[in-house]
């Protein structure tokens, strides 16, 4: 319980967690956000972690943000979408690789009584791709949980590599350009800065809209069939 309240904090406190990070580590700041998205989007474990948000703050503090003691933190907005793609990139190539070669041994690890991968979040994964093929990759960047099992799922199902790759590459480019930019316009706006909190709350509800109507249309489908 205390580990989900502090994931849930930092999720709702992003930008006060990342003004003092930016502070106090300097230059490490863009390791650990290449780490963050590297790891979220490359272990199928890790599905919690705050990508769309990060990106969205990650653009904002590109635009620099003064704290209340009149300190800025600031981060390099070409830097920022180069090293935050690459990592994006890097990361659904090693999911892929982990699902081609290790994917239904990874399925089958447990902890104690409990399986470590819910297989209720590959048969989402799943539905989504019989539904858009290859071009889940893409719209999965924006879904969470979803986002970290697509490239899994598709080595798992031996997807010819350069198809996934080509698709990869336009989902790491669509979505971290997409959310750092949009932070890097308008995280500043006064209206952003004083609902910091709902913005990035929002973001989550938003990003997880294409799951919940994948859930309920199935439902509906087979209610009706």
């Amino acid at each position: 319980m205390d580990f989900l309240q502090t994931v849930l904090d930092f999720f709702l406190n992003l930008d006060k967690h990342l003004f003092t990070m930016i502070v106090d580590y300097g230059l490490w700041i863009y390791l650990i956000l290449f780490l963050i998205i590297f790891v979220e989007t490359g272990l199928v474990v890790m599905p919690f972690l705050p990508g769309d948000s990060l990106l969205f703050a990650a653009g904002t503090f590109c635009a620099g943000v003064i704290g209340a003691t009149g300190e800025t933190a600031s981060l390099n907005l070409w830097l920022v979408l180069a090293l935050l793609t690459v990592a994006a990139i890097l990361g659904d190539t090693l999911n892929y690789y982990l699902g081609k070669n290790v994917g239904l041994k990874i399925l089958g690890w447990k902890i104690g009584d409990r399986q470590l991968v819910n297989p209720k979040y590959i048969g989402q994964t799943q539905d989504f791709y019989q539904k858009n093929g290859p071009k889940t990759i893409i719209i999965a960047r924006f879904v969470p949980i979803v986002r970290t099992f697509a490239p899994f799922v598709a080595g798992i199902g031996s997807m010819n590599y350069a198809t996934f790759l080509k698709y990869n590459i336009i989902g790491a480019f669509v979505w971290v350009w997409g959310l750092t930019l949009m932070g890097y316009f308008f995280g500043n706006l006064p209206i952003v800065q004083q609902n910091f909190e709902t913005v990035i709350f929002g973001i989550i509800i938003i990003s997880l809209l294409p799951m919940v109507w994948e859930i309920i249309s199935a439902k509906f489908i087979k209610n009706n069939s």
